[in-house]
């Protein structure tokens, strides 16, 4: 079988032998972006607090935090209130229906309250195999909501929390059918996404039961709610590692479509849930990739990065442009044509997010330019000339620690061609010079003194670049009057031997073999 994975290494690095690479963090990313921004634990769980389709009596500002006082209170109410549930089930006489509603509404009232809500309590009491038996197939609408809502906020809580939901898993797959009212099967979307976002294992069942193409089919209508809810779901649920998901969504009949009108039309909270899906798909999936690439994918995230100014939306879609870009140079030749209009905008959209107030904006931004400026002399010239240069510069020495690690990919890419038969870069030596004049010398040397191994074999080989390529000799005094000669000499006896080796043969063979030893 064909690996359908990402492949792992950067387009032409400043060094061939680095393997960091587009394609792995486009897979990396994907993969822990659960790590890397607060927000992102909003997006894996959702407290239900008001409904699909807008009612609910919990009021959204009431007090989230509650008192230990308050907490105990809440836990007896939760747990008589499954009580009374047990008891409603059982009742066979008149107004059944409408007493089963009521302690429904009752405990997913208790279960909405606040920012923690008494889910060890609800369980405790034996909550998940009643709503299980709430969600038969027969039952009314309004029973069917309240008990995929209850369900939906104990999915929102703790690990062991979220797995007790497995016997419930079948019947919210069952009722995200088309036989299903639509506020229904939203409710039971919302709980799958809660379970999904727990982890792969949850979400290798939730597959492994079929999950997915209903999930699919909810993102294909223009009910803006729905699709919504759905698309946040599907995030969820492909989200890796495996690719295969990504893959299989990609191939359900209208989903392509489907993606680009919503990202066409859409208002941006709909927008952003939908570029979330294209982040994962582009992230993990070579053929989902190629399929986007070949569509009018990239035309439309960059409209919306041209146009928006949600950092909500502005983060996803970025993203997006930087896995759909980050692919082999063929992909990124095609589509990224130095003079076509869509090229000029995805450096204009790029020069926008670097000059953004926003630190996610400008690493991700950076990020996207190392790749292009990794690909053709005629993509590297294409940003060399542009507005992104100047703010790169000002950024290298400025910008927080993991910004200016990626800001130098971009510079040291712009400076080389393809790497020749000795193994070393060629070197574009008009970018070297120009940038050097314009003071990045010093910003690369602190990448060598820095802990991070990855920045600081990207510092000495941009020094490399200086020591080798600078005309008239002039590379080794540049390199020693910023300090560079002791900054390689931290690695002398380090135990990273690759980092050993090129720091000393760097002051070897720049600065003599017996440098510094005398002293």
């Amino acid at each position: 079988m064909a690996d359908d994975s990402p492949a792992s290494h950067r387009r032409d690095p400043i060094k061939s032998s680095v393997g960091n690479v587009a394609a792995q963090r486009r897979r990396q990313n994907a993969v822990t972006v659960g790590k890397e921004r607060r927000e992102s634990l909003v997006r894996a769980k959702r407290l239900c607090r008001v409904g699909p389709s807008g009612d609910g009596d919990v009021p959204g500002e009431e007090n989230d935090m509650v008192t230990d006082e308050e907490g105990f209170l809440l836990d007896a109410q939760t747990s008589s209130a499954v009580e009374d549930l047990k008891s409603a089930i059982a009742y066979q006489g008149k107004g059944a229906m409408q007493k089963r509603v009521n302690a429904l509404r009752e405990l997913r009232r208790l279960l909405s309250k606040s920012e923690f809500p008494p889910v060890e309590a609800a369980l405790k009491a034996g909550a998940i195999p009643l709503l299980v038996q709430c969600l038969s197939f027969g039952s009314p609408d309004e029973q069917l909501l309240e008990a995929a809502w209850c369900l939906t906020n104990i999915a929102a809580g703790k690990p062991e929390e979220t797995k007790a939901l497995l016997p419930a898993l079948p019947l919210l797959i069952a009722h995200l059918g088309e036989k299903s009212s639509l506020p229904v099967a939203e409710q039971c979307a919302w709980a799958l996404g809660n379970v999904a976002g727990e982890g792969e294992e949850l979400r290798n069942v939730l597959l492994s039961q079929g999950a997915l193409p209903p999930l699919a089919r909810m993102m294909l209508p223009n009910k803006g709610s729905t699709v919504r809810t759905a698309a946040w779901a599907l995030s969820n649920l492909i989200k890796g590692p495996d690719p295969k998901a990504a893959t299989e969504l990609i191939k359900v009949d209208g989903l392509l479509d489907a993606i680009l009108r919503h990202l066409r039309k859409s208002d941006e909270e709909l927008a952003t849930e939908v570029a979330w899906v294209v982040v994962y798909l582009s992230a993990l999936s070579n053929f989902a990739t190629s399929v986007l690439v070949k569509s009018d994918a990239i035309l439309l995230v960059v409209e919306r990065l041209a146009t928006s100014n949600s950092l909500q939306l502005l983060i996803p879609v970025l993203r997006s442009l930087g896995n759909l870009v980050a692919g082999d140079s063929h992909t990124t030749s095609t589509v990224l044509i130095p003079g076509h209009e869509i090229t000029d905008g995805v450096i204009k959209v790029l020069v926008k997010c670097l000059k953004s107030d926003h630190r996610v904006l400008k690493k991700e931004a950076s990020w996207v330019l190392s790749n292009i400026a990794a690909g053709s002399i005629e993509h590297k010239q294409l940003i060399y000339s542009s507005e992104a240069v100047p703010l790169l510069l000002r950024l290298l020495s400025t910008a927080p620690f993991d910004i200016r690690k990626e800001v130098a990919y971009v510079l040291g890419n712009l400076c080389v061609t393809p790497t020749g038969g000795d193994g070393k870069p060629n070197l574009i030596e008009e970018h070297l010079v120009s940038i050097v004049q314009r003071g990045c010398l010093s910003g690369f040397i602190d990448l060598v003194r820095s802990a991070d191994i990855e920045a600081a074999r990207l510092g000495l080989q941009f020094m490399e670049l200086v020591l080798r390529g600078m005309p008239n000799g002039d590379g080794p005094k540049l390199v020693e009057q910023e300090d560079g000669i002791d900054a390689m000499e931290i690695y002398q006896f380090h135990e990273n031997e690759d980092l050993r080796n090129m720091a000393n043969g760097l002051v070897d063979k720049y600065f003599g073999e017996n440098y510094g030893i005398d002293e």
